[in-house]
C-alpha cells in the first residue's frame, strides 16, 4: 500500500512523524504512544523520540497492532460475481477478473494482478487481489489456516443436529475438512440459509460438504476472508484494503 511519506537522503524517516502520516493518529498523540512503550520495531519497545526507521522495510506495531510497510504493492477487495471465472485469463473466452476490473487496469497498464485463491465460477463474493506475489502464496497456502466465512442457500430445512455433524468433521473423499465455526441464519420448509468458516481453500469445499450432510446448495457467497469483511461491496466493485486490515493479514501469515 503506498503512502506518500518524506525521508531523508538515507531512506529513513522519524518514528513518529511516520506514524502519523500513516494515520495512526496526529504527531502529539504518536509521541505519547511512544513514550508509553506502545511502539515496537522490529520486535523492540522504541520510546526515544527522533528514532528514524526505513519505513519499507521495518516491522512496526502499535499497541501490539501492526503497521503495513510502505510499498508501491496494490492490495484489493473483490466482490466477485456469479459467473466470472477466478482467473485473469481465460482460453474459453469466458468473463474473467480481468474483465471485471479492466478500469482499474486499464488506468494502470503495467499493474499485473494476482487473485488470492480462487472462488467457483457460480460462487460470487470476496476475493482479494494484489501484485504482492510472496503475499498471494502465503494466504493462499492452507499451512497458514487464514479463516474464510461463506453464507450458502440450501435445499430443504437444516437441522441443529447437522450443524453439530458439521462441526464435529465430515469426512470427504479426498479427506476430512475441519468446520471452525457453522450456524444458522434462517430454516424453512423448503431452504435454509447458513453460515460456515472454514480455512480450507480445496476445490468446491463448501459445496461438497453440504452436499455431503443431504443440503445441496443454491447460492454461496464468501463474506469474509481473515480480517476483511465483504460489506456493503456490491457486485463487481473493489476497494482497497485498508491499513488495519492489511497489517492483520500480513502479520497472520509472518510478513
Amino acid at each position: 500500500m503506498t503512502r506518500e511519506i518524506e525521508t531523508d537522503d538515507g531512506g529513513l524517516v522519524r518514528l513518529q512523524k511516520l506514524l502519523a502520516q500513516s494515520g495512526v493518529a496526529s504527531r502529539r498523540k504518536c509521541e505519547e504512544l511512544m513514550l508509553d512503550g506502545e511502539v515496537e520495531v522490529d520486535g523492540e519497545v522504541v520510546t526515544r523520540l527522533g528514532t528514524k526507521v526505513d519505513p519499507r522495510v521495518a516491522v512496526i506495531k502499535v499497541s501490539g497492532q501492526r503497521l503495513p510497510p510502505i510499498s508501491d504493492h496494490v492490495y484489493l477487495v473483490l466482490n466477485k460475481p456469479t459467473g466470472v471465472v477466478s482467473t485473469m485469463a481465460d482460453p474459453e473466452g469466458r468473463r474473467t477478473i480481468t474483465d471485471v476490473v479492466a478500469e482499474r487496469l486499464a488506468a494502470d497498464p503495467a499493474l499485473r494482478l494476482f487473485h488470492v485463491g480462487r472462488l467457483d465460477t457460480d460462487t460470487s463474493g470476496l476475493l482479494l487481489l494484489t501484485n504482492d506475489g510472496d503475499f498471494a502464496h502465503r494466504m493462499a497456502h492452507p499451512s497458514y489456516e487464514v479463516e474464510k466465512t461463506y453464507v450458502a442457500e440450501v435445499a430443504g430445512r437444516i437441522a441443529r443436529g447437522t450443524i453439530a455433524d458439521l462441526l464435529a468433521g465430515v469426512t470427504l473423499d479426498d479427506g476430512p475438512v475441519e468446520v471452525r465455526r457453522a450456524r444458522i441464519v434462517d430454516a424453512a420448509a423448503g431452504k435454509s440459509i447458513v453460515e460456515l468458516v472454514i480455512h480450507e481453500g480445496r476445490n468446491r469445499i463448501v459445496r461438497r460438504l453440504l452436499d455431503h450432510v443431504g443440503h445441496p446448495v443454491r447460492k454461496l457467497t464468501r463474506v469474509r476472508f481473515g480480517p476483511v469483511e465483504l460489506g456493503s461491496l456490491r457486485a463487481g466493485e473493489t476497494r482497497e484494503l485498508t491499513n488495519d486490515e492489511l497489517g492483520q493479514l500480513l502479520e497472520s501469515v509472518g510478513l
